[in-house]
């Protein structure tokens, strides 16, 4: 069973007041701006294997992948479908595996749906990279059709680390895809010729946006939309359009950003974190011409999925927040932001050793989570009344 604990980070003027939530055995305190939302966490599915992202359906079905390489189907009852058929080869292993997935807006339309994943090297090549592909959902919701890989990041590594791997399908269709620094290779997230510490930015069939920032510059590769960043697990889109996104720091240093076409956001010359066990990374917190976090934590919360809410379905408070949930906590957290800044931070949910590996907005109006481990979950987060 799980607890939620609301705890404004930053407090405001007003006493804190304790609400018993019976249903769950669920504890809040409420913030500044008044009581929380009574909410509970309702079981969805369970038996989930590394369970990394879902992704909504029409029918009112869940699209969710496990890292180890599988693709399921759940119906709104909980009944968790068989593999389906399908998917290329994936590297497991590590960090990994079969990662993000998202349904094309135009879903009703064309069934298809795109997903990240670590792909291997070629038959007698060493290294793997994370890939995007698209696919259709065949019509009896059973295998993948028409698989093709429309991005593959370059160039490949042999390290199981920080593959990043979060899709994001904006308003125009086109695509933005997270990219981790593969650990070892953290000096190239400065170097526009790899595709290493990036984020970038292509069409559903993976050619290059004609308003990309580096398509005419020599030397750098053409799909790259900014630069400078470590390991980006989350990624979102604002109700005004806005790209946002976060990325893991070292030992501490994790950060939110607004990533904007061909800035620079400094990792490894500039970050608010430290080698493991101590020590000095870069430069300092801050250089010119290197952008600045919106937010950042110290200690590493080690974040995970994140969405912006916009429903009312808990009420006005959190409508317009982001949430963010934490790998190393279990926890979920609640940013407010105004004007493309984060203005005051809470913890919602206290789980009991749960890692939260997604958050997503559901057709509904309510937040999904899924837990990593080998016994997953997805939860929905319920309000009481």
């Amino acid at each position: 069973m799980f607890g939620i604990k609301i705890t404004p980070l930053r407090q405001g003027a007003k006493a804190q007041i304790a609400i018993l939530l019976v249903a769950m055995g669920i504890h809040a305190s409420c913030s500044a701006d008044g009581p929380p939302p009574a909410v509970s966490l309702v079981p969805v599915a369970k038996g989930l294997d590394h369970p990394w992202a879902v992704a909504f359906l029409p029918d009112g079905q869940f699209l969710v992948t496990e890292r180890p390489g599988r693709m399921r189907v759940i119906s709104p009852s909980g009944q968790v479908s068989p593999a389906l058929m399908g998917m290329p080869t994936v590297a497991a292993g590590g960090q990994g595996g079969l990662l993000d997935v998202v349904v094309d807006t135009a879903f009703a339309r064309n069934r298809r749906i795109f997903f990240c994943f670590s792909e291997p090297a070629a038959a007698g090549a060493l290294g793997n990279s994370a890939a995007m592909a698209r696919a259709t959902l065949s019509a009896d919701g059973r295998s993948l059709e028409d698989v093709k890989v429309i991005f593959s990041q370059r160039p490949k590594v042999s390290s199981s680390q920080h593959f990043g791997c979060r899709i994001v399908q904006a308003a125009d269709g086109n695509l933005f895809l997270t990219l981790g620094e593969r650990y070892q290779r953290r000096d190239d997230a400065q170097k526009l010729d790899n595709h290493h510490g990036k984020i970038v930015r292509v069409t559903p069939d993976g050619a290059v946006p004609a308003d990309n920032p580096f398509r005419q510059q020599p030397g750098a590769l053409p799909e790259i939309w900014s630069y400078g960043h470590r390991n980006p697990q989350g990624a979102a889109l604002a109700p005004d359009g806005k790209l946002w996104m976060h990325e893991h720091g070292p030992q501490g240093g994790d950060e939110v950003n607004l990533p904007q076409p061909g800035r620079n956001y400094g990792w490894p010359v500039v970050t608010h974190g430290e080698n493991y066990g101590g020590g000095k990374i870069g430069e300092g917190t801050a250089k010119a011409g290197m952008e600045p976090p919106l937010h950042y934590w110290v200690p590493s919360i080690a974040p995970s999925g994140m969405v912006f809410l916009t429903s009312s379905k808990y009420g006005d408070a959190w409508k317009g927040s982001l949430f963010i949930g934490s790998l190393k906590f279990g926890t979920l957290h609640r940013l407010q932001v105004g004007q493309n800044k984060v203005l005051r931070e809470e913890k919602l949910l206290q789980g009991n050793g749960e890692r939260l590996r997604d958050v997503r907005q559901g057709p509904d109006g309510l937040l999904y989570l899924l837990t990593d481990s080998p016994q997953g979950q997805l939860l929905r987060l319920q309000p009481s009344s």
